[in-house]
């Protein structure tokens, strides 16, 4: 029986570039090759494409280093042909894994190449990525269908040109602290929270280094962060919530940044969350209803906060997670019985079995 071509995609214009680079490696090395042909195709920051050897494992990481595409290869594999092109080997292919994070991979732009093509690919379509990406866009959405979100201010890129104190004097009645972060960035790079108001101005500033598009959210205090994971379901295609988890932050750091992410042990990830039955039902009802309002497609995590008189709050949705083998999406599908693997091929098949293109 003739393999499935299964291109897996990674690496990327985008600052999570690494991470997508990581995110790659776990699924190449979980992949079944009596089952599939595995074709790693990476991206580098400046935009060229390489078809890489399938290997196993496929990266050699280093704790403390982050790995990159780059046109001398990727750390272990042999040096390659790199193009400014997609290469010919995409159109070969059953089903395309875009293990893109970030503007340029997981904002509708990648989506949006395959189904020219005519691929089946892993993950939401374009409306939907483009919709998660943004930040500014989800929430306005979220609100104006009335979801519970909490206050902030969006700042586009000519109202910071042109109306800066209209702005800041709207940031003011949000009151204090607030988070400042890029509208269309990922893996918390960016973000500061600021506690003065003297700071304010230019922790934006900053923010726009990552995005011109930025947003301020109200700091909801002493809430708990939850997430819940999210898969299209087999039955009539309804959507299928995890067992959802909790972030708890160490006092050594502010709130959940990318150094706590990725860098040091300074994050506790708790799978299951330990919650009340209620809560947790009304948690995984809400991060369906979300996944479903944005017509998303196979994959999502759903971010909440969980205030002291629990109140569910919505924070956003990313609609291709971290996908190492420990990050918090695969982690909360193993609670709920769903081995890391078995997931991986449960997102090709159900990428394989839906319409392409507009349905």
């Amino acid at each position: 029986m003739e393999k499935i071509r299964v291109g897996i995609l990674f690496g990327g214009r985008s600052s999570e570039h690494a991470i997508s680079c990581i995110s790659a490696n776990s699924i190449i090395n979980v992949i079944d090759r009596d089952k599939y042909e595995v074709v790693p195709i990476g991206i580098t920051t400046d935009n060229f494409w390489a078809v890489f050897e399938d290997k196993n494992p496929f990266l050699t990481l280093s704790k403390g280093e982050l790995p990159e595409v780059t046109q001398t290869g990727i750390q272990t594999n042999k040096p390659v042909t790199f193009s400014k092109f997609p290469p010919n080997e995409l159109m070969s292919l059953d089903v395309i894994f875009p293990v893109l994070h970030g503007p340029y991979g997981e904002d509708g732009t990648i989506q949006g190449l395959i189904d020219l093509h005519a691929i089946a690919f892993v993950g939401s379509g374009v409306l939907a990525s483009a919709i998660g990406m943004d930040k500014t866009t989800s929430k306005a959405l979220l609100k104006s269908a009335g979801f519970p979100v909490g206050d902030f201010v969006t700042i586009l890129d000519a109202q910071w040109k042109n109306d800066k104190q209209n702005i800041l004097k709207e940031i003011e009645k949000l009151g204090l602290p607030v988070f400042v972060k890029p509208a269309r960035a990922g893996s918390s790079l960016g973000i500061q929270k600021i506690k003065e108001s003297s700071q304010i101005e230019s922790a934006i500033e900053q923010a726009r280094v990552h995005d011109k598009r930025i947003i301020v959210e109200a700091s909801i205090e002493n809430a708990r962060e939850i997430e819940c994971a999210v898969i299209t379901g087999e039955e009539k295609k309804q959507s299928r919530a995890s067992l959802p988890a909790e972030i708890i932050v160490k006092k050594d750091h502010e709130f959940y940044d990318f150094e706590a992410k990725y860098m040091d042990d300074s994050a506790e990830l708790v799978v299951p969350a330990q919650l009340d039955k209620k809560i947790q039902a009304d948690l995984q009802l809400l991060a369906t209803r979300v996944f479903d309002y944005f017509n998303c497609e196979g994959l999502a995590r759903v971010d909440f906060f969980l205030t002291k008189d629990n109140e569910i709050i919505v924070n956003e949705i990313n609609t291709m997670p971290g996908f190492t083998s420990i990050s918090m999406f695969p982690r909360m599908w193993e609670a709920s019985g769903l081995k890391y693997h078995e997931l991986v091929d449960y997102l090709i098949q159900e990428a394989l079995n839906r319409p392409i293109g507009l349905h």
